[in-house]
């Protein structure tokens, strides 16, 4: 998941290795946990891909990690666009996935979204019908705050299902061509060429089942 991170945050501009580790912060740390430790051999693999080329100063090919500049290639583009469009059972149902994959909504084709996001609702309602029934076979078997876990878990999953289902709906009121975002462009700039986004801010924090 984390060539798909890198490669997101590349196609923005291009970086220092200490500002991919700093945007990958910002931007997912909320929600997405990873290994510091892997930036880097990642970046290296990447490059052996010729997904991602590295720019050193002066014309020198040997430097400190924190002088190379990271650029996206078209290699790059091509696999970004492949591991953003997956769409098996762990793109839904493994919540870092799911939300990697939603911070980057932006760079997908309008029915893919709306794929992923009707997949990850559906998911969720067979989680919670099985957290009621748990609820409703166990209770007279557990202490108090046991229950309170699954109810807790289970109202978490039912405030996740609404929201996903709010964004679905703003998909399909933006199936026009306009975006959710009212613009024609990625970020609502209009850049041509680039699918209209979701703009996060309308359906507030980003948020998983409870684990």
């Amino acid at each position: 998941m984390l060539e798909l991170a890198v490669l997101g945050l590349l196609k923005e501009k291009p970086m220092y290795g200490y500002e991919v580790k700093k945007r990958l912060d910002e931007r997912l740390g909320h929600t997405w946990k990873f290994s510091y430790g892997s930036l880097y051999p990642t970046l290296k693999k990447l490059s052996k891909a010729e997904a991602v080329e590295m720019e050193f100063p002066d014309g020198e090919t040997i430097t400190r990690k924190k002088k190379i500049v990271y650029r996206i290639t078209p290699k790059g583009e091509a696999v970004f666009e492949a591991l953003l469009d997956e769409s098996g059972a762990s793109a839904t149902e493994d919540r870092e996935a799911f939300m990697l994959r939603l911070a980057f909504f932006r760079y997908t084709k309008p029915e893919t979204r709306r794929r992923l996001l009707e997949r990850r609702r559906g998911y969720l309602q067979d989680r919670l019908a099985k957290m009621k029934e748990s609820l409703k076979t166990l209770r007279e078997r557990v202490d108090a705050y046991s229950l309170e876990l699954m109810q807790y878990g289970a109202n978490e999953t039912e405030h996740d299902i609404h929201w996903l289902e709010g964004m679905i709906e703003a998909e399909r009121n933006g199936a026009n061509g306009n975006g959710v975002n009212g613009g024609n462009g990625v970020n609502g700039s209009g850049a041509s060429g680039s699918q209209p986004g979701t703009d996060p801010s309308r359906f507030g924090v980003l948020r998983g089942e409870t684990t």
